[in-house]
């Protein structure tokens, strides 16, 4: 009776460690919060705000930006992010559903989505995403420049729907997807939809990295739109770091059933050159031309024109906290700006200090 005890007794130990063995072995679900802030005073020389883009209006004034909040969750093939925002940067951003882009109190989803992992080199994903198109982002801290280009300010920011991420190989990578007209959580009040798709490369060999997006599909109202864009990053070395983004946007009347109206465009190109001298001490010019001759934009109002902008940014770096001294002129072909008594010039100036932290 003993020996069948001892038997049983052994079977059940060996039982319980091969059940914690088995236990241990089991990937956990895994849980990542991360989150930012920023604020900036900005001073424009022409004595006003008179500001063409955005997160960036207002004149001789402390502001606060935005606070972020991002949580990602993944477990076996399933995986979530939900990322939400909290001030007048938030509130731009979402500017389809706050009208009041002057109250600071805005709590909005930036982004919420959720994934699936398919197969090894296939994830579908359905919600709401920041935007494939350009270079740069809208958390602050993820811009060497502090204020944004007029290729960002004028679209698109985000896109809700369903996508397929695929990875082609270990350079290549693809995305396609059907989304909301641009910039719209919501949008069942008509059935237009948009197409978007990004092939992307990462060589093996260098530091280089090349992305190519399309966007296409009517808005709300009708119109249909075209918009390709194309975004290059080199580090050349340690301490030289280049990028580029260009863009084209064409709009057609399809409502036009005569076809009296031909199809209008805006365009713009900016390179990047940045600069670290050492792990806390960087440099940023950005060099902007924007091209809105049919005046669908920035000269809305105007027989249309072009502007040039220039951008310098010094990034002194404590840890996650980003310090931004930054100066900018932009000089535009029609007089789009104003001084304080009123009178229409062509050039904007303007220094700001920004900093940001991130966890």
């Amino acid at each position: 009776m003993k020996k069948v005890i001892l038997v049983a007794f052994a079977a059940c130990q060996a039982l319980i460690a091969h059940s914690q063995t088995a236990a241990d072995t089991t990937k956990a679900p895994s849980l990542k919060l991360s989150g930012s802030a920023d604020v900036y005073y900005r001073y424009n020389f022409n004595g006003n705000i008179d500001n063409k883009t955005s997160f960036t209006n207002s004149h001789n004034s402390f502001e606060l930006g935005m606070i972020s909040l991002k949580a990602e969750h993944e477990f076996k093939k399933g995986s979530i992010v939900a990322d939400v925002g909290f001030g007048k940067r938030a509130a731009e951003f979402s500017y389809n559903e706050t009208p009041d882009k002057t109250n600071t109190a805005e709590v909005v989803i930036k982004q919420l989505y959720v994934g699936y992992q398919v197969l090894d080199k296939l994830k579908i994903s359905m919600g709401s995403f920041g935007t494939h198109v350009g270079y740069e982002l809208l958390d602050a801290y993820l811009n060497r420049n502090y204020s944004m280009s007029y290729m960002f300010s004028n679209g698109p920011f985000f896109s809700t729907g369903v996508k397929a991420d695929i990875t082609i190989s270990s350079a290549w990578t693809a995305m396609v997807g059907v989304f909301n007209p641009t910039d719209f959580k919501s949008a069942s009040w008509t059935n237009n939809k948009y197409i978007g798709a990004q092939l992307g490369y990462s060589s093996t060999q260098a530091p280089l990295k090349l992305y190519l997006n399309y966007l296409e599909g009517k808005d709300t109202s009708g119109i249909q739109n075209h918009q390709i864009d194309f975004v290059a990053t080199y580090q050349v070395n340690s301490v030289l770091g280049l990028g580029y983004n260009g863009t084209m946007s064409t709009y057609n009347n399809t409502r036009d059933k005569e076809g009296l109206e031909s199809s209008k465009q805006w365009w713009g190109s900016a390179v990047y050159v940045n600069l670290d001298f050492n792990e806390k001490l960087g440099l940023t010019v950005r060099g902007e031309y924007f091209d809105d001759q049919d005046a669908l934009k920035t000269f809305s109002g105007t027989d249309g024109g072009n502007v040039l902008a220039g951008t310098l940014s010094l990034n002194y770096k404590v840890g996650n906290l980003t310090i931004v001294p930054e100066f900018r002129v932009d000089k535009a072909s029609v007089d789009i700006f104003q001084k304080k008594s009123g009178t229409p010039v062509g050039t904007s100036p303007s220094v700001l200090l920004a900093a940001t932290y991130h966890f």
